[in-house]
């Protein structure tokens, strides 16, 4: 189950009609004017991740997130304003009757807490369940509930059980009402991440005894909602990180790419042919090309291979011109490692252009979220070249005043003005359109070649 789904895994459990009703006093008590302000300062504490930090601009809080936050506010915040808690307000109360059967909750809420409790056993139809507390083991045993029926033993449930006013020594407990089902793994990672802040308060305030589990979670419960928060937005980041791009021939979408000027064409043949890493591919006519622009040398092209698992993937692509390099990845990382590559191979030779490492937008679904696969996304050809316009787009915004190493160093726009080097200027343009990343991968120039030809002053290409 991903944590990152909207629709993580929750349940909803009945309250008893004398406990629902305390807590409907309490809430409205929490509402008065008197209150208002303590209760916004609550929520916010309660709900940190979402109101004040990153994870609120991703995802918004679930409503069992909600639910027991509310709970916390009415049951566990101490008013900053010197006021009494809810729960001593409530008991206060001598405008009105409060039956003895709702006022005999206020102690048990009172000591109530936020907790992570493990599922001991598979529910039963009809049977209660036995909940043991990750935190100090205390047991608790509360009615069966339908919305859980579908959980099993090992499963840890982020929710409030309150004993039952009779309670005495035993573990006979009710539920508060709803609740989030975690797996084992989650909700280790989870009181790992708890514990772990709980260190770092007790550090910086120089004490060292925050008391038992009960009485640390009755006065930092909260922390455990802000600890889901960062399992969320940790799940959601990791389904994002590890979707698989890939083209409609099922080939993975090269969708990190570097462009770079170049002059030493031979050069560069030598040391890209000497990469262990990369191949040569063969490259087929491209579509809609023409007869090779002036004297230039035909294009080169190298690929890397991923044979795992009986695959021939091609996961990166370096295409080599007389003046330009293209490096075509299905990741930053696979980037990154390349252009060092390039770096330590031809140094000073490249002259970088642009790059692009950012993946389609795609807003992921529920069924795609809580898959324990990687996501696969189809980037259509249309998509392709609308995305590489936009890269090339950016790229080439300065070409034509930026000194070109083909040029001796003179811009384009300088040396369109020049007789010797006019007609240099419209071969680079016209290598640069046949030889357009658009060609290959969606079947169409992605890039208005036209638009430097009139930056520069040459004639334009019609047609």
């Amino acid at each position: 189950m991903k944590l990152g789904s909207e629709r993580a895994a929750g349940f909803w459990t009945p309250r008893p009609p004398s406990l629902e009703g305390v807590l409907v006093r309490l809430e409205s008590l929490s509402r008065q004017p008197a209150f208002a302000l303590q209760r916004e300062i609550a929520l916010a504490r309660m709900l940190r991740p979402y109101v004040g930090g990153s994870v609120g601009r991703i995802v918004a809080p679930l409503a069992q997130e909600t639910d027991l936050a509310d709970l916390a506010v009415l049951c566990d915040f101490y008013p900053e304003d010197g006021q009494l808690t809810l729960i001593e307000q409530l008991r206060d109360v001598i405008t009105e009757h409060i039956p003895d059967e709702e006022r005999q909750w206020l102690d048990p809420l009172k000591h109530s807490y936020l907790d992570l409790l493990e599922l001991t056993a598979t529910p039963k139809p009809g049977e209660t369940l036995m909940l043991r507390s990750l935190g100090d083991r205390t047991s608790f045993v509360v009615p069966g509930v339908e919305s859980l029926r579908d959980t099993a033993a090992g499963q840890v449930l982020l929710t409030r059980v309150v004993r039952t006013p009779d309670a005495g020594e035993s573990g006979d407990a009710v539920w508060s009402g709803g609740g989030l089902i975690l797996s084992p793994a989650d909700a280790k990672v989870l009181l790992a991440i708890t514990a772990e802040w709980r260190r770092e308060m007790e550090i910086s305030s120089g004490s060292f005894a925050l008391g038992e589990w009960g009485e640390f979670a009755k006065r930092f419960g909260h922390m455990l909602l802000w600890a889901f928060a960062q399992l969320r937005m940790d799940a959601l980041v990791d389904a994002v990180v590890h979707i698989r791009y890939r083209r409609p021939d099922g080939q993975p979408y090269l969708y990190a790419v570097a462009l770079y000027d170049h002059h030493e064409y031979r050069f560069f043949v030598d040391g890209l042919s000497e990469i262990s890493d990369l191949e040569a591919e063969n490259s087929p006519s491209l579509p809609g090309s023409s007869s090779q622009a002036g004297s230039f040398p035909p294009a080169c092209t190298w690929v890397q291979r991923d044979r795992s698992g009986g695959s021939d993937l091609i996961v990166a692509r370096v295409t080599l011109t007389s003046s330009q390099l293209m490096v075509e990845c299905d990741g930053p990382e696979r980037l990154d490692q390349i252009k060092h590559r390039l770096a330590a191979t031809f140094g000073f030779s490249l002259h970088f252009r642009g790059e692009t490492a950012t993946p389609p937008v795609r807003q992921l679904s529920v069924p795609e979220l809580r898959s324990d696969e990687p996501v696969m996304v189809v980037v259509t050809k249309e998509e392709d070249c609308r995305l590489l316009n936009q890269f090339l787009d950016k790229a080439y915004l300065e070409w034509s005043d930026q000194p070109h190493l083909a040029l001796g160093r003179e811009t384009p726009r300088h040396a369109a003005a020049s007789p010797a080097l006019r007609g240099k200027v419209a071969d680079l343009i016209e290598e640069m359109e046949q030889h357009d990343l658009g060609r290959r991968r969606c079947g169409e120039i992605a890039f208005n070649y036209n638009r430097l030809r009139g930056q520069v002053g040459v004639e334009e290409k019609l047609g």
